[in-house]
């Protein structure tokens, strides 16, 4: 098998795998029975109705401690009997938009000032929303135990103002919600936003004047619907779902189907938890040292919560006690995520081959920096991979002009042979031989450099840095698809011209096959975002030249 069909059919393969994924997560799960739609359907209802229970108590929260029984059932009944019902409150900084429901605190709408919904529409993409077929919020509360009731994730807050803006001078804006009970309980919780910031403190405040002691647990958790699609074209899989970390795994997926079959229940030390997808995540992020309780549970009709609760603290009558989280909301940029919390910026999920993507994502970006231009990056990066790889290539490409030169020698060997393809394969062995070619000499220089190609794959997919990044002429959005199919038509034509530089193979259905494979592979093109087709036109068009030399080299004698 000669080296660029094996390129072109592991192409082809990884194109399938990718078409394949995307069907699975689309599709692929089973479909649920009658039974499973219908508790489904009753969970949506009590949710919508407000009587669902939203304080989850994880069990063994403190295995010294009593059971939690009686705490689910006064937490119950004080959200039961509250039927005020929440404002919002809208917090502006110069990266979010904000709105925070007083009922549980909830922030339940972020939009991202600095990404538009499309390059055609500059409306601030919204990340997070209520709607039904977009649910992802996030939600931190304080429950209580030993008979004492708390604000929970539902408790109604009061606030002084229904809106806050960060002014001209301003480092952050703190907004404080307060809740308090008859029983003499008051609970602060405090956001604190920063400037130039996608992380949102939150803190909470307990102060304890009912008469007894009490205990009290923080719980934070982000609220998701896996119906919600990102806008990402269905030939092109990301992963969307739960990513925790713990020092046993620094990137483990825990996926809605996961959450479903197999409930999270961990306590960790120094870990994080969040919510992705292509671009953009949620995730909340505890105080380094401090041990949590992690968690999942699945609400039914494809909602899903992911959170964590502090183990219980007491409070003792007269006393207060302090909690502390950090939120993530906003896009995946590597620096801001890197300084946010120690391997946060592996939700830029590129996949097994990091090892290597990270790296070209740093020479892109610094290339970048000095170029400003990501189209032109993406040129200059394929440029310097290929020198690199020069050597190898040229090895590849010599093996495929040796097999050229021969191929009259092969195809007077098929005429003569006709059908038998055993005598066929015994001439043509002895022909390589006498003529010192290796058949396969080409393919290892080709495996070397395919997790390369992989690897500035995914750089290219996952990185939001190239999210409506522009390149020049018509192509304004290296993200999306070319909305003329200028790029994947000039690579069809490239791919037609390696074709017509590679030896043919003897048999004709095969001949068909491999002239067909431009044409199908400009179709797939059509829809892959502009920046990967670049490459692949860039890197082609480099093949071409240095194979067209060496062709021409060893058809004049020049080489051996």
């Amino acid at each position: 098998m000669d080296t660029q069909r094996l390129i072109q059919f592991f192409a082809l393969g990884f194109i399938l795998l990718l078409i394949w994924s995307a069907w699975e997560t689309d599709y692929g799960t089973p479909r649920q029975a009658m039974e499973e739609r219908a508790e489904q359907e009753q969970a949506r209802e009590r949710s919508e109705n407000g009587d669902d229970d939203d304080v989850f108590v994880p069990d063994d929260l403190d295995a010294e401690g009593p059971g939690f029984t009686d705490v689910d059932e006064r937490q119950r009944t004080e959200e039961a009997d509250s039927d005020e019902e929440g404002r919002d409150i809208r917090v502006r900084t110069d990266l979010l938009d904000v709105v925070i429901n007083t009922r549980g605190g909830e922030i339940q709408q972020v939009d991202l000032l600095q990404h538009a919904v499309s390059t055609n529409d500059p409306t601030p993409l919204r990340l997070m929303s209520t709607e039904r077929d977009r649910l992802f919020t996030a939600r931190a509360g304080v429950v209580t135990a030993n008979g004492v009731s708390g604000p929970g994730t539902r408790g109604v807050y009061s606030v002084d103002a229904d809106e806050f803006e960060l002014s001209d001078g301003e480092d952050r804006i703190v907004v404080p919600f307060v809740w308090e009970s008859d029983e003499g309980l008051r609970v602060t919780k405090r956001y604190i936003f920063h400037r130039d910031s996608y992380l949102i403190d939150v803190e909470h405040e307990v102060d304890n004047a009912t008469g007894g002691d009490m205990r009290a647990s923080q719980q934070v958790f982000l609220r998701r619907s896996s119906d919600y699609g990102d806008g990402t074209s269905w030939f092109i899989y990301t992963y969307t779902g739960g990513v925790l970390n713990s020092p046993d795994s620094r990137y483990e997926k825990i996926s809605f189907s996961d959450m479903a079959s197999s409930p999270v229940d961990r306590n960790i030390s120094d870990g994080w938890l969040a919510i992705i997808q292509h671009y953009f995540l949620g995730a909340w992020i505890p105080p380094e040292g401090e041990e949590r309780r992690y968690w999942s549970r699945d609400r039914g009709n494809n909602v899903f919560d992911f959170g964590m609760n502090t183990f219980w603290r007491p409070v003792a009558d007269g006393e207060s006690v302090d909690f502390s989280s950090q939120l993530f909301v906003g896009p995946k940029e590597q620096d801001r995520l890197a300084a946010a919390a120690e391997h946060l910026n592996l939700t830029v999920d590129y996949g097994w081959l990091t090892i290597i993507s990270r790296p070209l994502f740093i020479a892109l970006n610094w290339i970048y920096s000095v170029v400003g231009n990501w189209g032109f990056a993406i040129i200059i990066l394929t440029l310097l991979i290929k020198i690199v790889f020069y050597k190898l290539s040229e090895t590849s490409f010599r093996s495929m002009a040796r097999m050229r030169k021969m191929q009259p020698k092969m195809q007077a060997l098929k005429d003569r042979y006709g059908d038998d393809r055993q005598a066929l394969n015994q001439a043509l062995m002895k022909m390589y031989k006498e003529e010192k070619i290796n058949p396969l000499g080409g393919c290892l220089p080709i495996l070397v450099q395919i997790p390369v190609f992989i690897a500035l794959y995914w750089v290219l997919l996952e990185s939001v840095e190239l999210r409506h990044a522009p390149f020049m002429l018509w192509i304004n959005d290296l993200s999306s698809p070319d909305p003329f199919f200028v790029l994947p038509l000039l690579m069809g034509a490239t791919m037609f011209i390696q074709q017509k530089l590679n030896p043919a193979p003897l048999d004709p259905i095969q001949q068909k096959v491999m002239m067909a494979l431009p044409f199908a592979f400009t179709i797939f093109f059509m829809f892959f975002p502009a920046g990967l087709v670049l490459y692949w036109v860039v890197n082609n068009a480099l093949s071409i030249a240095q194979q067209y030399v060496i062709t021409k080299r060893i058809e004049r004698g020049e080489e051996k």
